[in-house]
């Protein structure tokens, strides 16, 4: 059993922590409220867990403590996803400051470094809420001082710190209103709880597991007869993610066309081979958490092997050489102002590029891109001054991760929606200063309403509302407006509403699963509601949302 931390014991504690989310990612993505599918706590938290793996791996058998902390929370910091997986890289980056001048760690030392992380997450988030990871976060770390302060070791620090965060779990659905509605607890809460049960799980003495979801992963199992994985050039793709996994079939009604068309719209080099009993997927995406996400619904996940090409520099699955490191430099600036966009779908991006986005990140809702993800993108534009438009509340916090990550003057424009950020190129003016733009852009992101037609991904009480699986959904600036079987009559409530001011403009963006009879009924509803509006209908191919509407 551990006495203190050492360098290495704390790469275990890591290793371990990235196994435990992956086993529990989706239970904590269970714990979603919201029916909308959205960005997946659990599998962001994996996701940003498992970014330290590789830079956890280039380290010798005795690295001083202080280093591996730093790494990790480098690691972490620039691998973030989501809101929840931003704050997790903010508490390690508040550990790693404590333990950076430590070659070894007691209990109260540890015990400091996570109520320094604590401190760190707290003044990052602008209006910190009760009932989430950092309500928990913050108690268990208080008593974990306390328990080491009263003289406990690192193990039964740990236990109290665990037992603590436990109980601070279950009062966080009478914290928040929404998961008091919901029954549940809170999703970023219980994966924190889960990583640092995985930390706790490394002082047993066992090897550290080897997680198949780590960077430089073993190889699955032979896919079945037909795929042939042999053929595809890592090394010329413009995704990040060679993602392969297997999925037992529990679903067979479901059809594998529609993970088909999902691959297909959010990555290439995909081949799906599917039988009564297995589904074999190998697909290059910017968004595995999507990808992952959606296999789910057919059944349990059998094998996942993840590499990322950019960053880990696998091998070539065609003739095992290695491919070259990508270099990553910072463009020369030939102009004054550049701008990057999120955005999913192939018409989103020809869109903000026609707005004059130099770059647009591949990402949105349930493919949340991490900080690395759009600091590559700021870096590689040639400009002064980066503005970046997440179009996503789960994405603000990991764009402005990237800011002082960047030699560039960066400018997040907090974007909630795709509408908004649309209007707020529009409103982009090349002989203003930065205050003036800035200023113009956020003034224009106030005046458009955004309305979102989707489905409900799971049964759920939201409010007041019982929410069935199937039912379409329709959403109204990110809160939820209205929802039932009929399309019609949701499309209608939401034009409705959306055109009591008047609308000069109304521009209807098209996701990739909308039917074309869907379009010319949301068309004609908009046309009879906005009597006089300019009506614009642009194919958009996003993956999530069969809507996406604007209207100023």
């Amino acid at each position: 059993m551990a006495k203190v931390i050492d360098g290495l014991t704390f790469k275990n504690m890591i290793i371990e922590a990235a196994c435990a989310i992956e086993d529990k990612k989706q239970q904590a993505n269970e714990l979603n409220v919201f029916p909308v599918p959205d960005g997946d706590t659990g599998t962001n938290m994996s996701l940003t867990m498992s970014n330290a793996l590789s830079e956890l791996s280039k380290l010798d058998n005795q690295p001083p403590l202080g280093r591996v902390a730093e790494l990790t929370a480098s690691a972490l910091l620039r691998g973030a996803r989501g809101n929840s997986g931003v704050i997790l890289s903010l508490l390690f980056r508040g550990i790693a400051k404590r333990l950076k001048d430590l070659n070894t760690a007691e209990a109260l030392d540890f015990a400091h470094a996570l109520q320094d992380g604590v401190e760190t997450a707290y003044r990052a988030v602008m209006k910190p809420a009760e009932g989430t990871i950092l309500t928990v976060s913050r108690v268990s770390a208080e008593k974990a001082v306390e328990e080491a302060e009263n003289g406990a070791d690192i193990a039964s620090m740990f236990d109290t710190l665990i037992d603590t965060a436990h109980d601070a779990l279950q009062k966080t659905t009478e914290q928040n209103p929404v998961l008091k509605k919901a029954g549940v607890v809170d999703a970023g809460a219980f994966g924190y709880i889960v990583i640092l049960e995985g930390m706790r799980q490394s002082f047993s003495g066992k090897a550290p597991r080897v997680l198949t979801f780590a960077p430089a992963g073993e190889a699955v199992e032979e896919a079945p007869k037909g795929a042939d994985f042999g053929s595809f050039d890592t090394n010329e793709i413009r995704y990040a993610y060679c993602t392969e996994f297997i999925v037992g079939r529990e679903d067979g009604k479901r059809s594998v066309g529609r993970l088909k068309t999902l691959l297909e719209s959010i990555g290439d080099s995909v081949v799906v081979v599917d039988d009564e009993e297995l589904i074999k997927v190998h697909v290059h995406t910017n968004t595995p958490d999507r990808v992952l996400s959606e296999a789910l619904k057919y059944g349990a996940l059998l094998n996942v092997k993840i590499e990322n090409m950019r960053q880990q520099h696998t091998e070539k699955v065609l003739n095992g050489t290695a491919a070259p490191p990508p270099e990553h430099k910072v463009a020369e600036p030939e102009q004054k102002y550049g701008f990057v966009a999120v955005a999913a779908g192939a018409g989103l991006d020809a869109i903000f590029r026609d707005l004059g986005a130099d770059h647009v990140v591949s990402g949105g809702q349930t493919m949340n891109p991490s900080t690395e993800d759009i600091l590559l993108a700021v870096d590689a534009t040639k400009a002064e001054t980066v503005f970046v438009l997440p179009n996503n509340k789960n994405i603000i916090m990991a764009a402005e991760q990237a800011i002082p990550l960047s030699p560039k003057r960066v400018i997040v424009l907090p974007s909630k929606s795709i509408p908004q950020g649309m209007s707020a190129m529009l409103a982009f003016n090349a002989d203003s200063d930065v205050e003036q733009n800035v200023s113009a852009m956020t003034e224009a992101m106030k005046t458009v309403l955004t309305g979102l037609v989707t489905y409900a991904a799971r049964d759920s009480v939201f409010g007041e509302r019982r929410i069935r699986e199937g039912d379409f959904i329709a959403l109204l600036d990110g809160r939820l407006f209205h929802h039932g079987r009929r399309f019609t009559d949701v499309v209608k409530r939401l034009a409705n509403e959306m055109s009591k001011k008047d609308a000069s403009f109304v521009t209807i963006v098209t996701g990739c699963e909308a039917s074309e009879k869907q379009v010319e009924t949301v068309r004609a509803v908009f046309e009879k509601a906005a009597r006089g509006a300019e009506i614009t209908v642009v194919d958009g191919g996003q993956p999530v949302y069969y809507f996406i509407i604007s209207v100023e």
